[in-house]
Order: C-alpha cells, then structure tokens, then sequence
C-alpha cells in the first residue's frame, strides 16, 4: 500500500498529494519521513479550507501563520522550514504564487559599483559584504566631496573590530579604486587607507605528514555509502589540492573518463582542468557505484540526507574537519589538505611554477609560501657561521658590553 493512500489528505490540497509524494520519493525521503511531511500537508490542507483561504494565496505570510497556530498543538514540523518543501513542489507546478526576494533599494552609484562587482566575478558573499562597506561609508557624504580626512575618520572609528578590519579595509579600497576609475571622485583616495601592520610570510604552512596523510584517510569507513563519499572529498583535497568549494561544485559532466581529466570550477568563476590521477579516480566509481537512491542531481558529491542535492562548501568543509579532529590533528581544515598537497609536490621535486599551475594560483608570489618548507634545499643555501675565518677571540672582542651604565 502507498504511503499517500495511507495518509487521508481533505480540503484544497488533496490533488497536489499524490505528485508532491511521488516529488518526495525522487529526492529519496524515507517512508518515514514521507509520511510526515503528508501529513502536514493534511494539517496545512484543513487550516486554509477553515480560513477560507485557496491555494493560490499560500504566500510566506500565510505560512508563518499556520506554522504559529502548529506550534500551540505540535511539538515537530513547526517551522517555515519543515513546509518549504510543500511550497516549494507548488511553486514548481505554478500553484502558489512565486515570491521573489526584493533587493535592498540602493543609490544609482551602489547599483553602479554592485554591478562592478558581478563583472569581476566575485563570490556572492563577497559582494554583499562590500556593498555594506560601501554603503556604511557612504552614508551621509557626496562620492565627489571625498577627501583623506574621511577616510582616515572612519578607519578610526572601525579600527576597535581587529578581527574584521583586514577584509574591511580590503572592501573599503575596492570602492576607493571603483570611485576613481568611475571619475565620481578625481583623487586617489585608496593611498589614504592604512594597511594592517603585520609581517608577511612569518610562518610555515600548516600541512600533514605522509604518516598523518595515512590517518586521517583511514578515518572514513569506505564499507558505508557516507565513508566512500568523504573518502573521494578527501583524496581530491590532499592529492590535487582542491578547495572545498571546488570539490563541492564537480559533477558527472566535468570529468572525462577516457582522458583522465576533470574540470574544476574554481574562484572568480575561472575554470581550469587537471589529470584524474587513478586512486582518485577509484574512489569516486566507488562512492557513485554505492548511491542507493536514485537522483536527478548531476553533482558528484551529494548530501548524506534526503533531500538528495549536492553537497555545500560548508559541508565538504566540515566534513575535512572532522577526518583531522578523528585523527587526532586539532587544527585546520580543507585548507590544511591543500597545503599538504602542495607540499607533498614540492618535496617529489615539483617546481613552484608546476605548483601553481596545480593549484591554479593567478601569482605565482601566492604560490612561494611553499618554499619555506623545502629544508633540504634551504640548508644548501645557509652560510656557516664565519668563526674559522675570524677565530673565537675576535669575534669576541667586537662584541661590546650593554651600557646599564648609561642608563
């Protein structure tokens, strides 16, 4: 017997019923789980006939409503949330009304600079944390009145946030530079902006030994479909450097089995392709071989639960996180496997500029950091201490004594 049929659904949604079940079951909800989800569309269904209310009025206000009066009654499936897949099936099928999600009124001058921003082709996130930036500064002063005294005004009084003034200070020059070149300010303004003091390439980059490369793999058990998923995540990261972004955006189309090549979607919508190199390639058949739900999703790397879609950068990333927590390394993350990939090139005798093209650095100074970690090479470089050319008692003599006397 179905799950629907078992499920009594009266009022405006019976008939959607059996297609959003048959939705559900695509995207591989348990029996379980279909069956509770039915049963709040039974719930929803009863809710709008009593308030009169027909389907095609089933906005997110409405929603919010009867996830209020649930609330007093249920203890689960009481949030906008847990009816999002319900709206979302009647949206598709164009039954209850589309609502877009309005944008912020911005200046002409913000919508100028937010369009800037989409051609450089930076992340999402990026973008709207720039625009709060700008719009902050902006605030209350003319773009072409601008002066350094402005400038160095509000550097000082966003200066107590240590932890965020580095990205916002890199978010205020952006705009410096879009004001200039737009000619809505003729002053080159962005020398105005102060630099965070710090000392650059100061420390080593953090990355794991061949034994830990080891423990932190074997911390996946590749006999569940969850282990097999997280395994070929992982050897992508620690064997061909991948960001977690990067990992999360491959899919079936991207990889060339016959030439042993995969594209990858990287930062600032670039794209780029690498050789498949054969125990990775393994593990991804093995974790696509073990998918026991079907799917429509053509991404490689799904979510561990229903519904089925293809899994985030933050869940590439924590999953990165975990595998190093389980073997006992407790800092880093996705980023941590990077630089190990890129130092387990180094050490195998790759140049830098072989690196980098792995990595896809745009510079080739983001790539150098790895220097630092070929020791047999450095040492080749350190010169010994000139105490032979001098002697002992020389060098003493140059020494002198600290003056406490002066003081």
């Amino acid at each position: 017997m179905k799950v629907s049929a078992r499920v009594r659904i009266m009022g405006s949604l019976a008939e959607f019923a059996g297609g959003f079940a048959a939705e559900l079951t695509g995207q591989g909800y348990t029996d379980l789980s279909l069956t509770n989800q039915l049963r709040l569309v039974a719930d929803l269904s009863g809710w709008l006939d009593r308030r009169e209310k027909a389907v095609d009025e089933l906005t997110s206000k409405v929603v919010e409503q009867f996830v209020l009066m649930r609330r007093r009654t249920h203890t689960g499936l009481v949030s906008r949330r847990a009816v999002a897949p319900l709206l979302s099936y009647l949206r598709s099928i164009g039954v209850a009304p589309l609502e877009t999600e309005s944008k912020p009124r911005r200046s002409e001058l913000l919508r100028r600079y937010e369009r800037h921003l989409e051609e450089r082709g930076l992340a999402v996130t990026t973008q709207t944390f720039r625009l709060q930036v700008a719009e902050e500064f902006l605030r209350g002063r003319n773009a072409s009145d601008l002066t350094s005294a402005d400038v160095t005004h509000c550097v000082s009084a966003y200066a107590g946030k240590p932890l965020s003034l580095p990205g916002w200070l890199t978010a205020l020059r952006s705009l410096l530079r879009f004001l200039l070149l737009a000619g809505d300010n003729a002053s080159p303004l962005v020398h105005a902006v102060p630099s965070v003091p710090r000392w650059r390439q100061t420390s080593l980059p953090q990355h794991l030994e061949h034994s830990e490369i080891a423990v932190v793999l074997a911390t996946c058990d590749r006999r569940t479909t969850i282990g097999r998923r997280d395994y070929a995540a992982l050897l992508l990261m620690v064997r061909l450097g991948l960001r977690a972004g990067e990992v999360a955006a491959l899919t079936l189309d991207d990889i060339d089995w016959e030439l042993g090549e995969f594209v990858v979607h990287g930062k600032g919508r670039t794209t780029g392709r690498l050789p498949l190199p054969v125990d990775v390639g393994e593990a991804l058949v093995a974790q696509l071989r073990r998918r026991r739900r079907e799917t429509n999703s053509r991404a490689v790397f799904l979510q561990s639960r229903a519904p089925y879609r293809a899994s985030t950068s933050a869940t590439i990333g924590a999953l990165a996180t975990k595998a190093l927590r389980a073997a006992g390394i407790m800092r880093g993350g996705a980023h941590r496997l990077r630089h190990t990939a890129a130092t387990q090139m180094l050490r195998r005798g790759a140049s830098l500029t072989e690196i980098a093209q792995v990595l896809r650095h745009r510079h080739i100074d983001t790539t150098a950091i790895y220097a630092k970690v070929d020791h047999v090479q450095l040492r080749k470089l350190a010169q010994p201490w000139p105490d032979n050319v001098l002697g002992r008692d020389r060098l003493r003599a140059l020494a002198q004594r600290w003056p406490r006397g002066a003081a």
